[in-house]
């Protein structure tokens, strides 16, 4: 057993490697021993390509010849397909390579997998071992387990903050709050999510360009997605120039202005309308695809009516990784929902002040301290004089923390 412990772990270190190239599919290692020894490793590299176990046995084949496999032992960190999809189905190649024994770290959910690759394989007469490492098999693929089973996308906030809590100053001024060492975490960051979302005043007050820029090629282009009620965006912003080049999805109200939203589309803008169960309040500009209104009660259920029905979307497009860069209202709508799972969080030296400066999280937030959501092992670092401080969100239940999996 502690061989086998020893040789997922290596398979979990393979598969963390295919983060962000092949959503929305799970992260996949594998490793084939013999006699103790590793003859083949290999990792699913990206969608649509080969699967970890076919990678696997390609590379312990080219390096020691294909009748070295026979005998030896599997180690997958997911259950074996069972399925034809974009590739082949794992278990037919398994079954014709000579292995004797395979350990998996965890079933797949999928419903077209789901227990059948383990009762392919078992009835084909190998030697079954699961569980092993199942927790940190689950903790590697929480963004596909939420999308498969809780049909929303694996939702990540992200901030930059002065030291006194501020997004940006009384006049909107927030360029920059951190620093280039900071910026290039983000963008790297950026560049494995599949889609990053902002509210319409974060777009109108920043006109940012919510791009991955990095020396290197970046593993994939999200989707930018701006929640603007009243179609307000015009080709002035750099989201609209540029949105025949790289996506740009307008969440919209269902009657925000025709014309608007003609030039907008005329533009590259796709635009996806909602409709709001409030609507007195779908005249007047939000930061989200909510909008004020004079009930706090009546807008915050808007809110999370609105936000509830755009996960659902998402997820049939099958976004996995979405990346939230504000605002306020945003987050607020995301955290009183318990639907932040993980938040990357840069701290400047900075004090600007003011009471109307820009706060961090609205919406109606926690009564009391002892019930205020923590991170998960939070890991801290120094990013140029910024503090960085990431980890997944535990929200308190009853008198528990869990992570909202």
């Amino acid at each position: 057993m502690e061989n086998d412990i020893q040789f997922m772990r290596l398979a979990l270190e393979l598969a963390k490697r295919g983060e962000g190239l092949v959503e929305p599919n799970p992260m996949v290692g594998c490793v084939l021993v013999k006699n103790g020894n590793v003859i083949g490793k290999g990792f699913h590299t990206q969608f649509g390509k080969p699967h970890a176990e076919i990678e696997a046995l390609h590379d312990a084949q080219k390096c020691c010849g294909e009748e070295s496999v026979a005998g030896s032992t599997c180690y997958v960190t997911l259950e074996p397909c069972s399925h034809y999809g974009k590739t082949p189905p794992c278990t037919a190649a398994l079954q014709s390579s000579g292995i004797r024994r395979i350990v998996v770290a965890m079933r797949d959910p999928n419903p077209l997998v789901n227990g059948q690759g383990l009762k392919i394989l078992r009835d084909a007469g190998f030697e079954i071992t699961e569980h092993v490492l199942e927790n940190e098999a689950h903790s590697l693929n929480a963004p596909y387990l939420t999308l498969l089973q809780k049909h929303r996308p694996w939702i990540i906030a992200k901030w930059a903050m002065t030291l006194d809590g501020r997004l940006a100053s009384r006049t909107g001024s927030s360029r920059w709050i951190s620093s280039e060492a900071s910026r290039k975490i983000v963008h790297r960051l950026r560049s494995r999510m599949d889609a990053i979302m902002i509210g319409s005043q974060t777009a109108l007050r920043d006109n940012p360009d919510l791009t991955a820029r990095l020396d290197e090629v970046v593993p994939r282009t999200p989707i930018r997605i701006v929640l603007d009620s009243n179609a307000a965006l015009t080709s002035e912003y750099r989201l609209v120039q540029t949105a025949r080049q790289i996506p740009v999805l307008l969440v919209v109200n269902h009657n925000a202005p025709k014309k608007r939203i003609k030039t907008l589309q005329d533009a590259g803008c796709e635009i996806l309308p909602l409709l709001s169960e409030n609507t007195e309040s779908e005249n007047t500009e939000s930061e989200n695809i909510e909008s004020k209104n004079t009930n706090p009660e009546n807008t915050a259920h808007d809110y999370r009516n609105r936000t509830e029905i755009l996960m659902k979307l998402l997820a049939q497009r099958k976004i996995t990784n979405l990346l939230v860069e504000g605002g306020k209202q945003v987050f607020g709508t995301l955290f009183d929902m318990k639907l932040i799972d993980e938040a990357h969080v840069f701290i400047a030296p900075k004090l600007i002040g003011g009471e109307s400066a820009y706060p961090v999280v609205g919406g109606i937030g926690l009564a009391e301290m002892e019930r205020a959501w923590k991170l998960e092992l939070p890991e801290i670092q120094i990013t140029g004089q910024d503090v960085y401080i990431h980890g997944r969100i535990l929200y308190k239940e009853d008198d528990s923390y869990i992570l909202k999996r």
